[in-house]
C-alpha cells in the first residue's frame, strides 16, 4: 500500500507504518501544492492513501472524483508526539479505507 503523508505531518511517521510504502509531500518536493492538484499528483504517482490533518480537504474537494482514500488525523497538534499514537489506528484502518472518501482517525 502506498501512503502519502501531507506536508502538515512529520515524515518520521513513516517509521510507524511498517509494511507500507510511505512518502512525504515535502520530501517529494511537492510542498505548497494546493489540495486538488495534490490529490491528482498523488493518484498519478500511484498512491492509495493520502494521510493529512487538513479536515477541510473533504469540504474543499469532491473526493469522489479521486481514486484515493483520504485519512484525516485528529490530534491536539501535528507534533509527532501527538500524531504518533494514531499510527496503529491508521494501520488498522488501511484495509478498509474507501477510495474517494474521507475517514477520520482520532484517539
Amino acid at each position: 500500500m502506498r501512503i502519502l503523508l501531507d506536508e502538515n505531518l512529520n515524515w518520521r511517521l513513516k517509521r510507524d507504518l511498517p509494511g507500507c510504502d510511505v512518502e512525504s509531500v515535502p520530501l517529494l518536493g511537492w510542498a505548497g501544492i494546493q489540495n486538488g492538484a495534490l490529490l491528482r499528483k498523488a493518484v498519478e504517482n500511484g498512491f492509495d492513501v493520502l494521510t493529512t490533518m487538513d479536515n477541510n480537504l473533504a469540504y474543499q474537494q469532491d473526493l469522489t472524483a479521486y481514486p484515493i482514500a483520504v485519512l484525516v488525523l485528529r490530534a491536539r497538534s501535528n507534533r509527532i508526539e501527538e500524531t504518533r499514537p494514531l499510527m496503529s489506528a491508521v494501520l488498522q484502518t488501511l484495509p478498509h479505507a474507501a477510495k474517494g472518501a474521507r475517514t477520520i482517525i482520532e484517539l
